[in-house]
This record gives structure tokens, C-alpha cells and sequence, in this order.
């Protein structure tokens, strides 16, 4: 079978690779890939971003995805041939103290797919049952897609954030995370506002319009949109998807004294005096991954239109021309791009 894979520690060096069907162990499902999307953590290795250097190459990437059940180990009891299933890609050890205590998101022993083993971006992966979530009949293979991105944004405003009815909210970043992050804190009946930079304006800005957010060009414009959103009062919550180092200072900027700045995304090194954030009491909150309850939690968000896939996901891309879907990516030219993995078997 076919994959596409990382190569070369170089930016770029995507390849189709031949690799064989695996056999699933005892306590695996081997799963057949129908749809997979491009998560920015793909993009990263394929600008192969140092987070990266620890991977063994080549490998499949990919772990955003839906697929079908066609085999199981002797020991799986909770999947059969046939079942819709994704993933929860970050694998806890079971063994460490944060699995201990019910924080496998934060595991100090996690694997990841796509990363420390193969992907999704090939016909089979074999997955341990118990990585493994059910998918209802009622949602679509391809939306299914995306529920791993959305428990990533369900976790960061529904368990780590304050957002309530009514709330004043800024979600910086309209990349995939933050486009639904924006989603969830509606849904949770936040007043929210997508913020972008430049190259945002010809596709991830417009998508939030047409998701139904207001939105806001970083520069002169946000400290009139704040004021006009906020009374001069500042966004009761912020949450920083941005994986810039200027993330967090603007959020500095944009929260109201007693507010709340949600870090989800990852920024490197960033400068900034901390006394004004001791001064105004802002909570600083962070988040990452997610677990169990915000993949359901996702599911029926998904199911009953709070998160509109249809409209976020874009299917223009093809895994046999990634590059295109890639660099489309880098540029800000698309927000979530989902392949249809059956081109691979062809």
C-alpha cells in the first residue's frame, strides 16, 4: 500500500511510499483510512519544524481521520468488522502519574501518530482499541474527520476556559484550531470575535464571516473593535490560537482587568513584562490536546450543527499533489483541508 510520508529533515521532502499492510496485534483494530485532514502540526513537519527532529524517517504522517473497522486482534471486545471509528492519537503509557490520575492528554511516555509511528495518510493504520472512538451513523466520513481537531477546542473552552452566556470573547487566530475554538465558545453562548494578521484576509478571515463571527485585522483596528465589542471594558476571555510569539502579548492587550487569556496555541519564546498581568489578576490558562469526554463532546456538537464542517472543512486537495494542499496551508490559503484517503488505493 501507499503513503505519504516525511523523507528528509529538510522543509518539504513529502514522498508517496510503499509499505505493508499491517497486522493488528491482539489488542488492535486495523482501521482502512476514508478521509484524513492536514492539522497545522502536519504543516510543521513538512516545514520540519525542530518539535520534529525526534521523528524516525520515513513516516507516514497524518492523524487527523475517519476510517472503517475491517479486522481485529483476539483480545478486542468493543470494535467489529465494519464499525466507523477515529482516533485518539495521543497514546498514554497507562503507567506514568499523570495517566495515573486521569491526565493521559499530558502522559510523560505519550506517542503520537503520525509522528512517533506511522499515520493516517495510507490505506490501513492498526490502533490499539483502546485509542480508538466510535463514530454515530449520522455523521458524515469526512466531517468525522475533523472531530479530533474539535476536542482539541472543546477541551480549551469548555473544561479550561470561563466562557459563559454573555461573555465578550476573542479568539486570535483563524486557522483550524481557532476557527473552532470561535465555534465551541458560541455554542457555550459566548460574543465572539475572530482576529487575524494580513495574509488572513483573502481566505481564513472570510471563512469566519461566513461561519458567522465578526471579525478584526490585527493593528490600528483591534483596540476600535475592542472597544466597540467590549465598551472599552476588554474581552472577557481571550484564547490565543495563534502559535505566534506575539500571541500572547496581544491578548495582554485585548483582556479586560479579572479576565482570562486561554493559551492553546504553541508559541516558542515570547518577552513581555508579567507584572501588569499580577496587577489586573488575569488568569493565564493553558490547554492542550484532549481526552475522552471532548471527543464526545465534539461528536454531538458535529451532530447537531453547533460545529459547521461543512462549511469548515475544503476538499480541493489531493494526497497524490500534497504539496499544493501544503504550501495552500502555509499561506494561509486554506484552513482545513481533508483528503479523500481512497485515491491512495487506486
Amino acid at each position: 500500500m501507499r503513503g505519504l510520508a516525511k523523507v528528509d529533515r529538510t522543509a518539504g521532502a513529502m514522498e508517496l511510499i510503499e509499505r505493508d499492510r499491517p497486522t493488528p496485534a491482539a489488542d488492535e483494530a486495523l482501521v482502512e483510512v476514508e478521509y484524513a485532514g492536514l492539522c497545522g502540526s502536519d504543516a510543521g513537519i513538512y516545514e520540519f519544524e525542530s518539535a520534529f527532529e525526534r521523528m524516525e524517517l520515513p513516516n507516514v504522517i497524518g492523524h487527523e481521520y475517519c476510517g472503517t473497522v475491517v479486522d481485529v486482534g483476539d483480545d478486542v471486545t468493543e470494535f467489529a468488522h465494519g464499525d466507523r471509528v477515529v482516533e485518539r492519537p495521543i497514546r498514554g503509557c497507562g503507567e506514568c502519574y499523570q495517566c495515573r490520575i486521569g491526565e493521559e492528554n499530558v502522559c510523560q511516555n505519550a506517542v503520537i501518530t503520525g509522528v512517533d509511528h506511522d499515520g493516517a495518510y495510507e490505506q490501513y493504520i492498526a490502533v490499539p482499541e483502546s485509542a480508538l472512538h466510535p463514530v454515530p451513523d449520522d455523521v458524515k466520513s469526512e466531517h468525522a474527520a475533523v472531530v479530533e481537531p474539535t476536542s482539541i477546542a472543546a477541551r480549551a473552552v469548555i473544561e479550561n476556559s470561563e466562557v459563559g452566556p454573555g461573555d465578550r470573547v476573542l479568539v486570535e487566530g483563524p486557522g483550524p484550531i481557532g476557527q473552532l475554538t470561535a465555534q465551541v465558545a458560541r455554542a457555550q453562548g459566548g460574543d465572539v470575535v475572530v482576529s487575524g494578521v494580513g495574509q488572513d484576509t483573502e481566505y481564513r478571515l472570510p471563512l469566519a464571516r461566513e461561519l458567522g463571527f465578526e471579525t478584526v485585522t490585527v493593528g490600528e483596528e483591534m483596540a476600535a473593535k475592542r472597544d466597540e465589542v467590549t465598551d472599552g471594558v476588554g474581552y472577557d476571555v481571550v484564547f490565543d490560537t495563534t502559535g505566534h510569539p506575539s500571541g500572547l502579548t496581544t491578548a495582554v492587550d485585548e483582556v479586560r482587568k479579572g479576565g482570562q487569556i486561554v493559551l492553546v496555541g504553541q508559541t516558542g519564546e515570547t518577552t513581555m513584562p508579567y507584572s501588569p498581568l499580577v496587577r489586573s489578576e488575569i488568569d493565564l490558562q493553558c490547554s492542550y490536546a484532549s481526552m475522552y469526554e471532548d471527543f464526545e463532546r465534539s461528536l454531538r456538537m458535529l451532530r447537531s450543527g453547533a460545529v459547521d464542517a461543512q462549511t469548515f472543512t475544503d476538499d480541493r486537495f489531493s494526497l497524490l499533489d500534497a504539496d499544493e494542499a501544503f504550501e495552500a496551508f502555509v499561506n494561509g490559503e486554506t484552513v482545513k483541508p481533508v483528503f479523500d484517503v481512497s485515491e491512495l488505493y487506486e
